[in-house]
């Protein structure tokens, strides 16, 4: 949003500067013509001195609109990559809080867990198979998971779907 500011002023004054240079350039055409500045007189050369400043004048003016369009127009692959690069940071973020969570637990509730985490809303039955346990022994870490915060269950018929809590 900075950039596409920038770059509006950017052109505005630009193009006001440009415009200003242009009329400066009409007016040394204007002097040079009454002059008669086909013999090099002493005056000519303070009129070719202006000329040559403002033609520096008008190529900086065209650098300064060309960054502004480019500001407002091809600056968003800048913002796709910051963006991108938050949600990775975040992501990593997210992994490491989950490994300290996973120290604190025991192999059952690691092991179902992960599963969760990977296939939010799995069946109960469908995690019992998956990280081969009981579907007792699934039952009751899944109780001690719930109790914990970690996980949330939700009736599906017969079963549950396990859905993973990100509250840590």
């Amino acid at each position: 949003m900075l950039n596409r500011r920038l770059g509006a002023v950017l052109i505005i004054v630009s193009v006001l500067v440009s415009s200003v240079a242009f009329w400066i350039m009409n007016q040394l055409e204007t002097l040079g013509q009454k002059a008669g500045c086909w013999n090099m007189a002493s005056d000519c050369v303070k009129i070719q001195q202006y000329f040559s400043f403002s033609h520096i004048a008008v190529g900086i003016m065209a650098f300064f609109l060309s960054l502004g369009v480019y500001l407002i127009f091809f600056s968003k692959g800048e913002e796709a990559i910051l963006r991108r690069l938050e949600e990775e940071k975040n992501k990593k973020i997210g992994e490491e809080k989950f490994s300290i969570l996973a120290k604190g637990l025991d192999e059952f509730e690691k092991r179902i867990l992960i599963a969760v985490r990977e296939q939010n809303g799995i069946t109960q039955n469908t995690l019992a198979l998956r990280v081969n346990l009981s579907k007792a022994k699934v039952s009751q870490v899944l109780q001690q998971l719930e109790k914990k915060e970690l996980i949330r269950r939700k009736q599906k018929g017969k079963t549950y779907e396990i859905w993973f809590v990100e509250n840590y």
